[in-house]
């Protein structure tokens, strides 16, 4: 009796710990008692935004990956240049980046609520997950905390990947973050939302490319017939989050160099297999991912800051 007992507590205590898990000076329940609504609001804020325009799910995402790879998960793809710095938002790689608004609606109402206490960080991170759901992907938590950092350079956007990359490239670029080659396929399978810019592709277009579908060449030669701006959903359903991404793949109608890559090279090929013919599985590699993506190199303390407005360092 006393032994189960004491089990039982163990128990207890693991749930509480699942519960209020901490990661890196993180918790689940950050929020719990200095904003309690914390999550409410950027949620509800998500969803207006989405209603509004299902194109954002996928800018919100982006941004947050934009954002995780740079300085960590910081808001630091948030900050506006000045004329003594040249921020990353400004780096060719994240021109096309949307959803800002989003972002400085949730904080304005989070600083009327709680002022001085959600970060930046924080809002981006959960509106990222909050637009996954909100397009029909997979439910999963993160944990809060995160600080604002105090860096923002142009030349750190460097470090982004390519979207002419190969499969080998990509392997060695995510790694260096701690990534498994199956972990960045789960996370390239977020291009099954959104779009890419015909100056991202044209170069596939200007000889035969074995692994383009001489159909699909077609396609995007037409999209691209309307300038270097021109945009080529990366699958049929652009903003449903699915696993048809893989199928594209499958059929050789990749958009990017490092989309058909992953099925081109024997490294991924049976990943993507995988994940075209299992959704769930994607879904369910999909959000651990992302969950170890939104932990990287996180500020604590005096390393970051809460800044009363996303757009600037206080």
């Amino acid at each position: 009796m006393v032994i189960r007992k004491f089990f039982g507590v163990i128990l207890v205590i693991e749930l509480i710990v699942n519960v209020f898990r901490v990661a890196d000076g993180l918790s689940m329940q950050y929020y719990l008692i200095s904003c309690p609504f914390a999550e409410q609001i950027v949620r509800n804020t998500v969803t207006r935004a989405l209603q509004a325009d299902p194109t954002l799910a996928a800018g919100l995402v982006r941004m947050h990956f934009h954002d995780c790879f740079i300085e960590g998960c910081d808001g630091s793809v948030l900050i506006d240049s000045t004329k003594q710095n040249t921020a990353e938002k400004d780096s060719p790689a994240n021109l096309s980046l949307r959803g800002y608004e989003v972002i400085d609606k949730a904080k304005e109402e989070l600083e009327k609520q709680c002022p001085g206490v959600v970060s930046c960080a924080d809002i981006l991170a959960m509106a990222a997950r909050d637009a996954v759901f909100w397009a029909g992907g997979p439910v999963y938590d993160i944990p809060k905390g995160r600080k604002d950092g105090k860096r923002s350079k142009i030349e750190d956007t460097i470090n982004l990947p390519s979207p002419f990359f190969n499969a080998s490239q990509l392997i060695n670029m995510f790694g260096q973050h701690g990534f498994s080659a199956q972990e960045m396929v789960a996370l390239s399978g977020a291009h099954t939302l959104g779009v890419a810019r015909c100056s991202s592709f044209k170069s596939r277009l200007s000889s035969v490319d074995p692994n383009l579908d001489s159909d699909f060449a077609k396609t995007l030669s037409k999209t691209c017939s309307a300038g270097d701006n021109a945009e080529q959903p990366f699958d049929a359903t652009r903003n449903n989050f699915d696993n048809l991404y893989f199928n594209a793949l499958q059929g050789k109608n990749g958009v990017l160099t490092s989309d058909q890559t992953l099925y081109a090279s024997p490294q991924t090929n049976r990943i993507v297999n995988g994940y075209a013919f299992n959704q769930a599985m994607f879904f369910f590699d999909f959000q651990r991912a992302m969950l170890k993506m939104s932990l990287l190199d996180v500020k604590e303390g005096s390393k970051g800051e809460v800044r009363q407005n996303c757009h600037k360092i206080n």
